[in-house]
């Protein structure tokens, strides 16, 4: 993964476009999805919903950490390598991650051949892609820290502000704070935390994971 993360939809997203080529209907559906089990549901539920289509097919790329990146096509019917790999093919090419694109065919009377078909499934998820909105996943760092309960709304603004990404705040008797943070914020963030504690409390380092962020932040 280089230092501007990986590309992806933002979390939550699930759209729909449509495009008729020949009278044939073409319903794209893009979702983010961060598991092969999440891309399986999303293409299970979009099956259930269109019961009378002819085809169902579908592509997802999806990166989790620690494994080797997941990758699926499927033509579902139509002739081999005309849907489900030019779907696919899209997701590569526009280097999104962690989506799943399923595309529903209502055939319309009228064969397309093989080159009609690989150019109807790869606009279907073009224009799609064109319409979702965008984030990143970038590897952070995870730092937790203790605060005081007096000073813990004010420290977590000011963590807000230099850019970190408060992840959880448990409020007992004191606040469990987790942050996750680029290295060029660290110093900054663990001065703000000794300097409003004086020196009571410090962040310690407890994972690293995938966090998303705003794509324009992502790239800076």
């Amino acid at each position: 993964m280089d230092t501007r993360g990986l590309l992806t939809l933002r979390e939550g997203t699930i759209i729909e476009h449509e495009i008729e080529i020949k009278r044939s209907r073409f319903i794209a559906t893009l979702a983010r999805t961060n598991t092969p089990q999440e891309a399986r549901t999303i293409i299970n539920d979009v099956r259930s919903t269109h019961p009378a289509a002819r085809h169902v097919c579908s592509a997802y790329l999806i990166h989790e950490q620690g494994q080797s990146p997941h990758q699926h096509s499927s033509d579902d019917g139509e002739p081999a390598g005309t849907a489900g790999n030019p779907m696919l093919e899209v997701l590569r090419n526009n280097d999104v991650w962690n989506v799943c694109a399923v595309v529903t065919r209502y055939f319309g009377g009228i064969l397309l051949g093989t080159g009609g078909l690989v150019r109807a499934y790869s606009s279907a998820v073009s224009e799609a892609l064109i319409r979702a909105p965008r984030a990143r996943l970038k590897d952070m760092q995870v730092y937790e820290t203790h605060l005081p309960l007096g000073e813990a709304g004010r420290i977590e603004a000011e963590i807000r502000s230099l850019g970190a990404h408060v992840m959880n705040v448990t409020w007992g008797n004191d606040v469990t704070l987790q942050a996750a943070i680029c290295e060029p914020q660290k110093q900054a963030l663990f001065e703000c935390v000794a300097r409003v504690t004086q020196g009571q409390s410090a962040f310690q380092l407890v994972t690293t994971t995938l966090v998303e962020v705003d794509e324009i932040s992502a790239s800076s």
